[in-house]
């Protein structure tokens, strides 16, 4: 046996100036305080996320689907001892985004994080992601790269979402926490990964490939989210779409061509009054041709409340233009959430996953999609999502 002669390393952690670089350590021992570990108490049992702090009074930003639900919740600093009774400040499911709060004492003041600008990001950066890994393990940091951008990903309950594509070690009980540059600016909130369960296990084992969602698509709400609880002026269309893909469209000529399926069309909308029907095809927004749902999503999220969209349909073979003045989605009670399959006043996306009795085809779900995982840790009691093998019955945009 022969023993080592190499010098010990001090990793150095002194704080660094804004714009410089910092290390690994350094994001560490800068922002380590400005992350929270979350507990959440539902009807269904305990499970657990993260945050952070945004401000220095409390607000804390988080994932829709951590705190979804929720009863009771509970936010515990990194010390890992000190905790607090957290509210409910305002959320939005379909950008997966939500806002707590926790009071402080005695003039306490929190650490919030610096954000940056996701829209610089580029394929190769260093990257670095603190949170509540498993729902216990707080505080654990993982270094890795911006593996793609703009990945559009379906989550477990059919959502569609754009985002960052990251190799950071990803773990139940991350969602929610900050995903940090190499300047230790908060460039994305971690959503989600792609789960072994989703495949064939005997053939593949699937690591390093975990999302979130870019700060770019949360600051210009967070004000928002924050005085009104949700977004205002988001336009809501008043239908429940499916897409319709090339495929099926070749196999019924004479009934479909390639679109947005109109399942439905809600009473009283501004879809219905525009002349929109259930069995319409929409296969263009603004004379820009669309070819599934998720596009339709795409150039809706575009407009706001009151803005004017023009429809091209198709309808028993012929084409027509329809030109809809949106409406304003109204929240429901945003205290806690109900299943997004029966979502009040939010447009639906079937993904391709609709009523057998829409299409000859009936659902064909769709395979393999990335679990969402905030509602697990804690008690092990809380759901890690589903791999989206089995078809969804439709998702709120």
């Amino acid at each position: 046996m022969y023993a080592s002669d190499r010098t010990s390393v001090t990793a150095t952690t002194e704080l660094v100036e804004a714009g410089d670089e910092m290390t690994t350590a350094q994001i560490y021992e800068t922002y380590s305080d400005s992350v929270v570990c979350i507990t959440v108490s539902t009807s269904s049992g305990t499970g657990a996320g993260t945050g952070f702090f945004i401000s220095d009074d409390g607000y804390i930003m988080t994932c829709y689907h951590v705190v979804e639900d929720q009863e009771a919740m509970s936010v515990t600093l990194s010390d890992g001892t000190t905790s607090y009774v957290a509210t409910y400040v305002g959320g939005d499911e379909d950008q997966d985004v939500a806002i707590i709060k926790i009071d402080a004492t005695d003039g306490e003041t929190f650490h919030g994080v610096t954000l940056g600008d996701s829209s610089l990001l580029a394929v190769g950066d260093t990257v670095v992601a603190i949170g509540n890994a498993l729902g216990t393990l707080a505080n654990t940091t993982t270094e890795g790269i911006v593996s793609a951008l703009d990945r559009a990903i379906t989550m477990s309950d059919g959502t569609v979402m754009s985002l960052l594509q990251t190799d950071c070690t990803i773990n139940s009980g991350n969602s929610g926490g900050p995903l940090f540059n190499a300047y230790g600016e908060v460039i994305g909130i971690v959503n989600a990964k792609y789960s072994s369960s989703s495949y064939d296990t005997s053939t593949a084992t699937i690591e390093g490939i975990g999302f979130a969602i870019p700060i770019n698509d949360v600051t210009d709400i967070m004000s928002d989210l924050m005085e009104y609880g949700y977004i205002t002026g988001k336009p809501y269309l008043g239908i429940t779409v499916s897409t319709i893909s090339s495929i099926m469209a070749q196999m019924y000529p004479d009934q479909y061509v390639v679109g947005a399926y109109v399942n439905s069309v809600t009473e009283g909308s501004c879809a219905e009054t525009a002349g929109l029907q259930a069995g319409d095809i929409i296969t263009a927004v603004d004379g820009v041709e669309i070819t599934s749902s998720a596009e339709l999503i795409d150039a809706k999220s575009t407009h706001k409340a009151g803005d004017e969209m023009t429809l091209t349909v198709y309808r028993n073979g012929e084409y027509y233009t329809i030109t809809v003045t949106l409406d304003e989605e109204q929240p429901e009670d945003t205290t806690t959430s109900s299943d997004s399959s029966d979502s009040g006043s939010s447009d639906s996306d079937s993904s391709g996953n609709s009523d057998s009795n829409s299409f000859p085809w009936g659902g064909n779900g769709s395979s393999g999609g990335p679990d969402s995982f905030g509602g697990f840790g804690g008690n092990g009691n809380g759901s890690n999502g589903s791999s989206g093998n089995s078809g969804n019955s439709g998702s709120t945009w």
